[in-house]
């Protein structure tokens, strides 16, 4: 969303329709997790995060934060857990898990996403018309951490030489 931002500050794109293909991306990307829930009980949901979840990039306890969450602050989290990095794709398994109504599911995944987009969004707009200042300001950062990272590997690469050569065992 940042990047669609700054793209629209440079006249590439159009803000709005950044923002509404955003909102509705992330609004169609809950759902499968929404029907998930459905289709699956906590135990089953355990069972395929243990086997599957590195392949998702989901933990049986990412599981058991965002239930967690749901049963304590209901439905109200649908519409703040989209806004919360960790939790704004997850929220959605217990939304189905507990039967939220689709309808209620899908205003406050819309509302909540719709905010989140327009402020990524805006942040990458802000960006991108300020280019130059930004640019003139990371540039100097970006070398340092550019010989940062290069002094690192050299470290790196001399010991690994220097265990594979000279450390008998």
């Amino acid at each position: 969303m940042p990047m669609a931002g700054f793209w629209s500050a440079m006249g590439n794109m159009n803000i709005i329709a950044v923002i509404i293909a955003g909102t509705a991306g992330s609004v169609l990307g809950a759902l499968p997790l929404y029907y998930l829930g459905t289709v699956f009980d906590e135990k089953r949901l355990y069972a395929l995060t243990e086997k599957y979840g590195k392949y998702l990039l989901i933990k049986p306890s990412d599981i058991t934060n965002a239930t967690h969450w749901f049963n304590k602050h209901g439905k109200a989290v649908v519409f703040f857990g989209r806004m919360i990095p960790a939790i704004r794709s997850l929220i959605s398994i217990p939304a189905g898990m507990n039967r939220m109504p689709m309808l209620p599911f899908l205003v406050l995944t819309t509302l909540g996403s719709a905010i989140w987009t327009i402020l990524l969004a805006y942040a990458g707009y802000v960006l991108g018309a300020n280019y130059e200042q930004m640019a003139e300001f990371i540039a100097p950062i970006s070398k340092g951490v550019a010989v940062v990272v290069g002094l690192v590997l050299v470290v790196v690469a001399f010991l690994q030489i220097r265990s594979v050569f000279f450390d008998k065992k």
